[in-house]
């Protein structure tokens, strides 16, 4: 498909974001700017969202340039620029044209339309939340998040004269050779204790000022802040308890079923640290691709059988360039696909060494990027501010569908069984990590005058709670009381996390219709889609054919389809 950026009807075509002076010009007017009639009002929201749209892409390259290559100091402080120098000046004219548009009168007639209900809603929040002495502070916590990613991205080791990277040397821990992953297990333990201290100061400098937040803005805890800076009006604290809940009482007595008949298999009567990732029947990784190509040459023929549409996405994402997929030396880890709301077609960045995994995060990423695609025409951006239990939604759901189509990386069918298989066991080992993490974020705020020494202990109670007590981790204590750090979640985007837990409940719920009718399920997938955030979250799941619901009886359906599923295979 042919995409370029709309015509810029507000914003100089050649604007380029090197001072505040060159942005100011465009909040003074939005701000000076009368509003004497609906028509006038309307075009003010319009001019509104397409400076947003700007800005947010501006920062969004920054981003993805500096965790392309963490080494190079100048896409840093590029980086670091945008977010010391241009956030917090936008932030106290955000809020005063927020407070201009709700003293509007003419909001009322847009709010017969769902999409601006929803949207306004949120604006109100940020009104009600917004403190100015939280600009700065928040311009900090910005810039020294960032340091999570500098410190992760030079994370390597040496292995047969080579230097591998962290993901690089994860791939070799699924080996069948015993020796080989001890060697690697250690090598990575070792590198990763050289920053275990470093990590732990560099929270306790976030914890501290996001409290601040909380407290600047009338709340005890920083948690309380954020589930309501994160516009969750479709559930509460209470619910994410009884999410948590309802994992250990469900899904982690199956994970330890399904850990005790991989240890028969393994012939051990307990897990070594390094033996959590290797087939238990001794067969070598999977390997389906070679390079970052293959994956994505693979990744477009499967997604244009699942729907054509859906191929056409991610080739005009290469056409324009718009992936970096290879893992490399100085690159940060982990993988996301950023939205670029004026071009309308996102990046994918991950770190894929030719693994299983790396298919998964890429048609996970993929299904953000339809995301992207299908929500691209909506009139403001605020309405493809998605949340993210609905944007993941999108992912999850794109992993399941695609299962049907991963013959294209596994030709042999026993080889297509075994992936299929370790994606649905991934489902029921990953729920209770996302609750662990989820009620160790909640304990985190809540007492956060806590000391390092009881967070570790707080995070090993955890560990007791949601592992199965399979694996032997004498003289590897401290690898498994640090292993928190490894999720850039709790210091980059602290409490986005359970979404993946309610949206893979959402996902399996739409997998589990296409196998009923396919067509449907995926109509119903794109439609849901199509409303990015117009609608309630409970809306958008309806139109995907499935339920907002996380109850433990809705959670144990699920559970027994994938056991079932599990069977079959």
């Amino acid at each position: 498909m042919k995409i370029s950026k709309p015509t810029r009807t507000f914003v100089d075509e050649d604007l380029i974001i090197d001072s505040w002076e060159s942005v100011a010009p465009y909040f003074d007017d939005l701000l000076n700017r009368k509003l004497d009639s609906q028509e006038a009002f309307n075009q003010w929201l319009k001019d509104q969202s397409e400076l947003e749209a700007i800005l947010e892409e501006d920062q969004a390259w920054r981003y993805i340039k500096m965790t392309i290559d963490t080494r190079d100091e100048e896409l840093s402080k590029s980086f670091t620029f945008f977010v010391s120098e241009i956030q917090p000046k936008i932030a106290p004219l955000q809020d005063q044209l927020n407070r201009k548009l709700n003293e509007s009168s003419y909001t009322a007639e847009l709010e017969n339309d769902p999409a601006y209900t929803i949207l306004f809603r949120s604006i109100r929040k940020s009104l009600e939340l917004y403190r100015e002495e939280n600009v700065a502070i928040a311009a900090e916590v910005a810039e020294e998040s960032q340091k999570f990613g500098a410190i992760s991205g030079a994370q390597s080791i040496e292995h047969e004269g080579k230097t591998l990277t962290m993901q690089k040397a994860a791939s070799l821990l699924k080996e069948p050779d015993e020796e080989l992953r001890k060697e690697i297990f250690n090598k990575i333990s070792d590198r990763r204790r050289q920053d275990v201290n470093a990590l732990n100061e560099l929270f306790d400098s976030l914890l501290k000022k996001r409290h601040q937040i909380a407290e600047n803005a009338g709340f005890k805890n920083f948690r309380d802040y954020k589930m309501e800076a994160m516009g969750r009006f479709d559930y509460t604290v209470s619910d994410c308890y009884d999410f948590h809940a309802s994992v250990k009482e469900l899904i982690v007595p199956i994970s330890k079923k399904m850990q005790q008949e991989r240890l028969v298999k393994l012939g051990k009567e307990k897990f070594m640290p390094w033996d959590l990732s290797v087939d238990p029947e001794g067969k070598a990784p999977l390997k389906p691709f070679e390079t970052g190509k293959d994956l994505l040459n693979g990744t477009v023929d499967m997604f244009s059988k699942i729907d054509p549409y859906f191929g056409d996405c991610l080739s005009t994402m290469n056409e324009m360039k718009h992936l970096d997929l290879e893992s490399k030396e100085g690159k940060s880890p982990g993988g996301y696909n950023y939205p670029l709301y004026e071009i309308g077609v996102p990046f994918i960045f991950m770190n894929a060494v030719g693994a299983h995994q790396d298919v998964v995060t890429m048609v996970h990423e993929g299904g953000h990027a339809v995301h992207s695609f299908l929500s691209r025409e909506l009139e403001l951006t605020g309405f493809k501010s998605t949340p993210s239990e609905v944007a993941e939604l999108a992912s999850m759901s794109m992993e399941l569908l695609s299962m049907e189509e991963w013959g294209r990386f596994y030709k042999d069918s026993t080889e297509l069984k075994r992936a299929k298989k370790e994606q649905l066991e991934s489902i029921l080992k990953i729920l209770p990590w996302i609750a662990q993490v989820d009620e160790f974020q909640h304990w985190l705020y809540e007492n956060y005058d806590h000391s390092q020494e009881e967070r570790t202990n707080k995070w090993i109670s955890l560990c007791e709670e949601y592992g199965t007590g399979l694996t032997d981790w004498t003289g590897f204590e401290d690898v498994l009381e640090s292993s928190w750090q490894r999720q850039l979640h709790i210091f980059e985007v602290p409490f986005y996390y359970i979404e993946y837990g309610i949206a893979q409940l959402g996902a399996l719920g739409v997998w589990k219709n296409s196998l009923d009718n396919k067509i449907l399920a995926i109509n119903q997938y794109k439609n849901a889609l199509k409303l990015a955030y117009t609608r309630s979250i409970p809306e958008i799941y309806e139109t995907a054919g499935i339920e907002f619901n996380f109850t433990t009886e809705h959670i144990k359906k699920l559970a027994d389809f994938v056991e079932l599923q599990l069977k079959e295979m």
